[in-house]
């Protein structure tokens, strides 16, 4: 293989997270010479995806070296079956399983960023389906048919959801649909204006009582929409009404009965690892198990101002390489300075049931959902004042599992033992209103650090030097943020300058004698 530092990069890339594959992708027709780097073994960084086998190293590497990674306190259980005749585990290549299960709503900029750039032909999508809400009332009795839907509320999606659903009064649906007509954006200007001057600082179910006369038991399904990691008095106005909307606008977008996608085989691994594809065929060379061990920026020091590869990247195989420009995650850019992050508790179950019954097609011609979401409000977990638990049910039809078997994925913003009892204790509910025949079979839990979406300012680029840059921590929402898009931009400006039109981001023609990448 040719040595790195036989010649000078106009742009290094560390990590190949989706943030930076992103990136990699977006300079693949730049014409620039473009190394992109992983410090691991495997592609993916926090948005990586494992078999089983490969999830067993990786616990392993991360409890040994948790300094250079987003992730810490990572275990897995492996529950045997007490007979021959309970579920077992399939071959590990089996399950695809995803550290970070992120979906993307249909109005996501990353959607039109895969169709602009024509990587869209290489991906596949499922629906995401319902969102059911955790009823604070226990079952009276466990195991029986329909039980899941006696313990989980399904969220309605539409107009027509509402008004045939028969567990809202028809004042209760009257005062929900006065709420709804005034977040929507084809209301008139008079109720936009209303809207701006609200006190939107205020608690959201404070908003909705005050306001609109929303009963209390609406405030959770709305809430869910909002995909909140805070809790009820924490999550304000601006951020869930801005968050609903967003939900509301998006179903039917590409297809009636959904708002959201997920992508096949491993979420937003199967994105990146497909954007690292076009990049390479667009010349960037690849080096896994290679991470940057120190970098200098010599402008002002032996090298002149006007030198074209001023940073001198030291690699963790011995070698050094000269480059124009650094980008990395803060864990892949050695710096002094530690990112300020907050972390939350994950887990991934693989558990042996299909859970049919949350799979319903709500709408005529509408495709059978692939993922649902379910929301467990704190009180409902015993922990009334703790945030939510959200666990994504992910059916074999995504990919991740065999057939008759399912994957859930737990995420609640409390780090530690705290958090796993709870996300272990939402997990337990929902295999227990399924019935006897669904068991866990195996387990991995992991405390993730990253950003939490709750309204604040918007992120950028930190500069370390005027070539050097690294990219915030990544987001810890349920959803795709779409300021991702906007990260990445910023970057392949810094990296094009003014040689190229910045309207011209991400819009790639296909490539001569292909209609593939």
């Amino acid at each position: 293989m040719e040595s790195l530092s036989e010649q000078p990069w106009d742009v290094i890339v560390a990590g190949t997270g989706l943030i930076q594959s992103l990136l990699a992708l977006a300079l693949s027709r730049s014409g620039k010479k473009v190394l992109h780097l992983d410090q691991n073994s495997h592609y993916g960084g926090s948005e990586a995806a494992f078999s089983l086998d490969e999830a067993a190293e990786w616990v392993q590497q991360i409890n040994q070296h948790p300094s250079r990674t987003p992730f810490e306190d990572a275990t897995i259980q492996v529950l045997r079956p007490d007979s021959d005749n309970q579920a077992k585990l399939a071959a590990s290549r089996a399950y695809t399983l995803s550290l970070s299960p992120y979906f993307l709503y249909t109005r996501s900029e990353l959607i039109s960023v895969l169709i602009s750039s024509k990587v869209y032909r290489q991906l596949e999508f499922m629906a995401v389906g319902s969102w059911w809400v955790c009823s604070s009332k226990e079952p009276d009795n466990q195991g029986h048919d329909g039980e899941a839907k006696q313990l989980f509320h399904r969220v309605p999606g539409n107009r027509e959801d509402i008004f045939s659903d028969g567990q809202i009064s028809m004042k209760a649906k009257r005062t929900l649909m006065r709420f709804l007509r005034h977040i929507s954006t084809n209301g008139d200007d008079e109720e936009q204006n209303e809207l701006t001057d609200d006190n939107m600082s205020e608690p959201f179910t404070n908003y909705l009582s005050t306001k609109f006369g929303v009963p209390a038991e609406l405030h959770r399904p709305l809430l869910s929409l909002s995909l909140s990691q805070l809790n009820e008095q924490q999550t304000s106005a601006s951020f869930a009404v801005a968050r609903v909307k967003r939900h509301l606008a998006s179903i039917g977008a590409l297809g009636p009965g959904f708002g959201a996608v997920v992508s096949k085989y491993g979420a937003g691994s199967e994105i990146l690892q497909v954007a690292c594809r076009a990049s390479a065929v667009g010349g960037a060379v690849y080096a896994l198990d290679t991470a940057i061990e120190s970098l200098a920026d010599d402008v002002g020091d032996e090298v002149t101002s006007d030198s074209k590869y001023p940073v001198k990247v030291r690699l963790s195989n011995g070698e050094t390489v000269s480059s124009g420009l650094v980008f990395g995650s803060a864990w892949d850019v050695p710096s002094e300075e530690q990112p300020n992050c907050t972390k939350v508790a994950r887990s991934i179950t693989i558990a042996s049931s299909s859970f049919a019954s949350l799979f319903p097609v709500t709408v005529e011609g509408a495709p059978v959902p692939a993922s649902v979401v379910l929301m467990f409000p704190g009180d409902t977990l015993d922990s009334p004042s703790s945030p939510p638990v959200y666990l994504q049910v992910h059916s074999s039809d995504t990919g991740d599992c065999p057939r008759q078997q399912s994957v859930i994925y737990g995420s609640i913003s409390i780090a530690g033992s705290e958090g796993q009892a709870l996300l272990e204790r939402a997990v337990d509910r929902l295999l227990q209103a399924e019935g006897p025949e669904a068991s866990a079979l195996w387990s991995l839990r992991y405390t993730q650090l990253g950003r939490l979406a709750n309204g604040g300012p918007a992120c950028s680029l930190h500069s370390h030097s005027s070539h050097v840059f690294s990219f915030p921590p990544p987001s810890l929402d349920l959803a795709f943020e779409d300021q991702t898009v906007d990260l990445v931009k910023e970057a392949w400006v810094h990296v094009v300058g003014s040689s190229v039109p910045h309207d011209e981001f991400m819009i790639f023609e296909d490539r001569e004698g292909t209609s593939d990448e």
